[in-house]
């Protein structure tokens, strides 16, 4: 499905995946940096949204040869599986 970075102010650099796609948008996982712990959240975002985010640039594709930059926590919690009931 993939993973992106979020255009962030300052050092940190933050990511979100998609978990799942849905009809209108994505079940997506946002990992964020916040002074040495990860700030994991889960949420929706619309496929309309993220169609703009990708356009304006706020979201960008990490490729496969980035992947090694991402920092093994965060990694490792953007590419868990999400549990649902």
């Amino acid at each position: 499905m993939g993973t992106y970075t979020l255009k962030s102010i300052g050092k940190s650099t933050d990511y979100m995946t998609i978990v799942r796609e849905m009809e209108d948008g994505y079940v997506v996982r946002i990992v964020r940096d916040e002074d040495g712990y990860s700030d994991v959240t889960t949420d929706y975002i619309s496929k309309a949204l993220f169609d703009s985010c990708i356009r304006t640039g706020y979201l960008t594709k990490v490729s496969a040869a980035n992947m090694p930059n991402i920092p093994a926590k965060a990694k490792a919690v953007a590419q868990s599986t999400v549990v649902t009931a």
